[in-house]
């Protein structure tokens, strides 16, 4: 793995293996992967790339459902797309978000998709989304006001074509979520009630209440259900892509999964493969994330040699729920931390510290509008210069009525802990909540992998830069999930690379840790959980809000050394490198995308946006570039870092 800011301008092709350009700083290495200085094209994501082409719960999905769901949409599979335990589609889509589902309906009108998801269909990022979706639907709005918000709030490192495009072309996806049946709030006028939240200086989050990311995935699943070209996969863990060298470029033909009820391993072929997987933030033990947010998608692509860019943008939420502060704790730690969405802020909530002194003014003219990297770096100021465990959030001085209206799940939420939001102010801590960075996409989504493409949190476009604009997380799942759909359909019709069904035994089938005995899986799995709990600290000790140079060394060595002695406890206990489990593949990933996101950082010699560091606090031009990892050699790398067909024999 080789790291680097780009320099310069101009095109990124990425059908050529080495970039070269004017000047690549040194990368910084992590432990045990071969890092080479990298010579580097100038980088745009809105031209060139391969061969030419221009880049420009839900309630009420209950189990019956779910059942009568697998039956309708499995008669046919044995006979059309099963050979054993190998399934063959035309697209394979790696995630049921807003991304994947909005991207399965269309391609479905061309052929078959198998929609992978790790959990249930509606467990998504997507499902805990609150605040909603920004688009220019109001006359006093513009496409360039829009623009300007997202690339201030993204600290001037937004690609402007991608932040273009999205702002213009955002107002039609909403329009056809409206049209497949998702409902969102109207005012007394009739009109779609549009809230305001920080970094926006318009009135323009189209929003279902504070459950607008339920209401989209409610509104697609239900779409995906009568479709009879979908068929979804439940409970599949992706794996691995399963990727062919031809020349020079990389070719993707599907993905390994194992089921996780059965613990079979699942061969998809497919002609064209969607990631749309999220994000990572279990990488860090407090986030706004659901459990299945380990980084599958962008651990994946990076093994398949895929370009990721601008991990070390890692977006904390200013305001998630602090337990601490609860009259009524709840009983068991929880999974995920509870969301108190941007609209709060949006909606007129003000940020006090214990002593009831308001502070966001003395930080930022903004004040609690300020977009959410400014927020959460002045609360964790707060918190450390006080020694408190949270601040306050208040929007009691709200209209009682207009508060539960707008706000119900939160008020429900906090009403179950003893905290009436109507009456007292809400405790919030900041939380890890979105990967600005990812797998390097252009403007139809497509990546330097041919026949895969990425959409939503997994992907990196350009659109977010140094920092996310609230509610710019869904629109730009909802663009890209429609752009990628025309190229992905021309490549499924037209690609001279597709396997036939005889290429399945190019790469060696993964295998379930049956022949260990109970005792040494039982310490496998018991060891991985600890290791899990020591990433994700060392994580937030030394890459969290506010980070330095020798904090950030002291995290790669760390995480270094944790990795290779987790690999040799595996394999001191009878684990082989082709062996796969739920919580050895989630490990390996989240120590994956935890060392791309230190070895960004090490690289960007600057505080932008989400990075900020002590060592160099102040913006510099020459540095406002995309930060790019390029794929290196696979020797002597670790398991984590190498895709299982790989794997060197022990």
């Amino acid at each position: 793995m080789a790291t680097s800011v780009a320099s310069g301008s101009g095109q990124l092709r990425f059908k050529d293996t080495i970039y070269k350009g004017h000047s690549c700083r040194q990368a910084y290495s992590v432990h045990n992967i071969a890092v080479t200085k990298c010579m580097q094209k100038e980088l745009s994501w809105s031209n060139g790339f391969s061969k030419g082409v221009r880049i420009n719960k839900i309630n009420d999905f209950h189990p019956q459902r779910r059942q009568d769901y697998k039956q309708q949409h499995c008669v046919g599979i044995k006979s059309c797309l099963r050979d054993g335990y190998n399934k063959y589609f035309d697209f394979a889509v790696i995630g049921s978000g807003v991304a994947g589902l909005r991207y399965a309906l269309e391609v479905a009108k061309h052929g078959t998709v198998a929609v992978i998801t790790k959990a249930e269909p509606h467990e998504s990022n997507t499902q805990y989304a609150q605040g909603g979706v920004s688009a220019v639907l109001c006359p006093s709005d513009s496409v360039e006001s829009h623009m300007q918000d997202t690339i201030v709030a993204g600290a001037h490192l937004c690609d402007e074509e991608t932040v273009r495009v999205v702002c213009t072309e955002g107002p039609d996806r909403i329009r056809e979520l409206i049209a497949m049946g998702a409902s969102f709030d109207h005012g007394e006028d009739g009109n779609l009630h549009l809230a305001r939240e920080g970094g926006h200086s318009h009135h323009r989050i189209v929003h279902a209440a504070d459950m607008t990311g339920r209401e989209i995935e409610r509104a697609l699943l239900e779409a995906v259900k009568k479709d009879h070209n979908i068929f979804m996969f439940e409970h599949h863990f992706a794996l691995d892509l399963l990727t062919s060298q031809d020349g020079s470029e990389t070719v993707c033909h599907g993905v390994d999964t194992l089921n996780t009820e059965t613990q079979e391993v699942v061969r998809f072929m497919s002609k064209v493969t969607l990631l749309a997987s999220g994000g990572a933030g279990h990488i860090y033990p407090s986030t706004t994330n659901p459990p299945v947010a380990t980084g599958d998608g962008i651990a994946m692509a990076h093994r398949a040699d895929a370009v990721i860019s601008n991990m070390e943008f890692v977006q904390f939420h200013p305001t998630a729920l602090a337990d601490e502060g609860l009259p009524i704790k709840p009983k068991e730690p929880r999974e995920n931390a509870f969301l108190i969405t941007e609209a709060v802020r949006g909606d007129g909530g003000i940020l006090y510290n214990l002593s009831k002194e308001r502070f966001m003014p003395t930080y930022d003219q903004r004040a609690e509008l300020a977009p959410r990297d400014v927020v959460a770096r002045s609360i964790d100021d707060q918190l450390k210069k006080r020694n408190e465990k949270y601040v306050l959030l208040d929007i009691s001085h709200k209209p009682r009525d207009e508060i539960l209206t707008h706000f119900p799940n939160i008020a429900r939420e906090c009403l179950q802990h003893g905290l009436d939001i109507t009456r007292d102010p809400i405790p919030v801590v900041p939380a890890a909540h979105y990967m600005c960075g990812g797998v390097r996409a252009g403007l139809q989504g497509e990546t330097d992998v041919r026949g895969l493409y990425v959409a939503g949190e997994a992907a990196c476009t350009g659109l977010h830069g140094a920092n996310r604009l609230a509610s710019n997380s869904l629109l730009e799942a909802l663009v890209f999930a429609r752009r990628a759909v025309s190229p992905s359909v021309d490549h499924m019709r037209n690609s001279s690379s597709r396997p036939d069904r005889g290429a399945t035994r190019w790469w060696a089938r993964p295998v379930p840790p049956r022949s260990l005995g109970g005792g040494a899986l039982s310490n496998i799995v018991r060891r991985t959980r600890e290791v899990r709990k020591e990433l994700q600290l060392i994580m937030w000790e030394y890459v969290g809000i506010v980070r330095s140079t020798i904090r950030l060394e002291n995290a790669e060595k760390r995480i270094g050394e944790l990795e290779l002695e987790w690999e040799a406890y595996l394999f001191q206990h009878g684990w082989e490198p082709t062996m796969v489990g739920m919580e050895a593949c989630e490990m390996r990933n989240l120590f994956c995308c935890a060392k791309l996101v230190v070895s960004s950082a090490l690289a960007r010699h600057e505080s932008r946006g989400l990075h900020y560091t002590v060592d160099f606090p102040q913006l510099e031009e020459s540095m406002r570039l995309p930060t790019v990892i390029f794929p290196a050699s696979p020797v002597n790398s670790s398991w984590s870092s190498r895709q299982l067909h790989r794997q060197q024999i022990l």
